[in-house]
């Protein structure tokens, strides 16, 4: 059992993966399929195609349902398998298994890697297990139909599981990464809504596969309560001629989407950096030949792009092609000395908010926020920056930020004490400022980044400052390593 019940909302499928499944191939018979699932004592099995991907599965259900009418134990397993087969990722959340299983009335789910192939399966006996009347609660308001209102209250729903969590004293940075997995799913969701709503119109399907991914801090999985759109499409490549056919699917593909997160609670971009931006919405081919120019380039715009661009993370679709991005851009970036230090020298202007003698900048232009600290600007995201600077350096394919610390740490890039000193303030930095968000919503407050540092105790304010100098003295090491100055 866990420690505490709320700890089921960040515990991974990965543990509870009960044995290898039972394989064979789609061209098998019926009756070879049901020796095996004896032979094993298994409830199942699944059909791979050449690939070695899911292509059905058969269990005990689908034999009392479908093969007692057939009587023929040569059918082709392909004939009366079920398709396509509702599937877990691995590193996906223990309770998003549940409420799937539950919602479509399943008693067991593939477990896959990256690739889609089967490693495994969860069964739900063994996951409620783990849950309680008053979790399955829980669970059930944070994973209702996918139906416009019902993703409203999902997203409304998220503060509440994050003022739990809060309470039952986990790290701001494991509750980033539910709110992430959550608003992710909920993009997922509204993509399959808008798919299916343009299929029954006649539309079709989507001319070419293709894959959603999330930028900024939902690609790095640390979200905080109420982020805007930062979206994309990957798309396949595809013959020039079929340009203007591929790309209105799309683009209707992508007001849609976007209109109803808007509606759901994630507003439009204020820079547009959405699907419906030609910019955001490339092929594959199109994206390695633009991020290669950004690279090339380095103009302002270019950085910029960039800036906004590397962090991406897979939410929809074909992962392979992500996947395949990711790699590009791992590859450019390490070779690319110069644009790594025009990089530096764009984030090098957002500085913690510490001045002389350890005192603390405030804001001193905002009249609503005089005498407070934008934790986002001047906390967060100058360690974020640093820390991917050193990542894309160094080849490093993880964006969340402590798993780039890890990696560089790992790799000798960081000392002991500057992991250490790192990760303290990343995860004291985001565990104030997750607080105060959740603060200002319960008091109907507007939820932003700010936090007046007269409101923390002492020790807070004592661990702020160790923070803020940990950084200070990060990014010294930083221009150090890019611009050659010595301090």
């Amino acid at each position: 059992m866990f420690r505490s019940q709320t700890e089921i909302f960040h515990k991974l499928v990965d543990d509870y993966i009960s044995g290898l499944p039972v394989l064979v191939s789609e061209e098998t018979t019926c009756a070879e399929a049901i020796r095996s699932m004896a032979e094993n004592r298994s409830t199942a099995v699944i059909a791979t195609a050449a690939n070695g991907r899911i292509s059905g599965i058969l269990t005990e259900q689908d034999v009392v349902r479908k093969l007692l009418y057939l009587g023929d134990g040569s059918t082709p397993l392909s004939d009366v398998m079920t398709r396509p087969v509702m599937t877990i990722a691995m590193g996906d959340y223990l309770y998003h298994a549940i409420a799937r299983m539950r919602r479509h009335r399943r008693r067991h789910m593939p477990v896959v890697d990256a690739t889609g192939r089967p490693v495994g399966m969860i069964r739900l006996s063994d996951a409620l297990a783990a849950a309680n009347e008053r979790t399955m609660d829980q669970i059930d308001h944070l994973t209702q139909e996918g139906t416009l209102h019902g993703l409203r209250e999902v997203k409304a729903a998220q503060v509440d599981l994050a003022e739990v969590l809060f309470a039952d004293n986990l790290p701001a940075p494991d509750i980033q990464s539910v709110i992430t997995h959550l608003n992710n799913d909920i993009n997922r969701r509204v993509v399959d809504l808008n798919l299916a709503a343009m299929e029954a119109e006649g539309k079709g399907g989507p001319p070419v596969p293709f894959a959603m991914l999330m930028m900024g801090s939902g690609g790095r999985g640390e979200n905080f309560l109420y982020p805007d759109q930062d979206n994309g499409f990957v798309l396949d490549d595809y013959p020039d001629s079929d340009h203007t056919r591929i790309d209105a699917w799309f683009i209707d593909l992508a007001e849609r989407v976007t209109r109803d997160l808007n509606e759901v609670g994630f507003p439009l971009c204020k820079g547009y950096v959405m699907v419906t931006n030609p910019i955001w919405r490339k092929t594959i081919s199109q994206w390695r030949a633009q991020t290669s120019m950004w690279v090339r380039k380095r103009s302002p715009f270019a950085i910029r792009f960039a800036d906004i661009f590397f962090d991406f993370g897979w939410v929809y679709g074909e992962r392979d092609l992500v996947a395949t991005l990711r790699d590009h851009i791992t590859e450019i970036t390490r070779k690319a000395h110069p644009f790594l230090q025009q990089l530096y020298a764009d984030d090098s202007e957002a500085g913690v908010a510490l001045g002389w003698f350890g005192r603390f900048k405030t804001d001193n232009e905002h009249p609503d926020h005089r005498g407070e600290i934008n934790m986002k600007h001047s906390g967060t995201m100058p360690l974020v920056q640093g820390i991917r600077l050193l990542a894309l350096r160094d080849g490093i394919p993880e964006t969340s930020t402590l798993a780039r610390i890890g990696r560089l740490h790992a790799g000798n890039t960081l000392t002991n004490d500057e992991a250490d000193y790192l990760v303290g303030a990343f995860r004291h930095i985001t565990n104030l400022l997750l607080r105060r968000q959740i603060a200002d919503q319960k008091a109907g407050n507007k939820v932003g980044n700010y936090v007046n540092p007269s409101n923390l105790t002492e020790r807070e304010r004592d661990m702020l400052v160790d923070s803020f100098k940990a950084i200070q003295e990060f990014h010294h090491r930083l221009k150090a390593d890019f611009t050659a100055d010595v301090f």
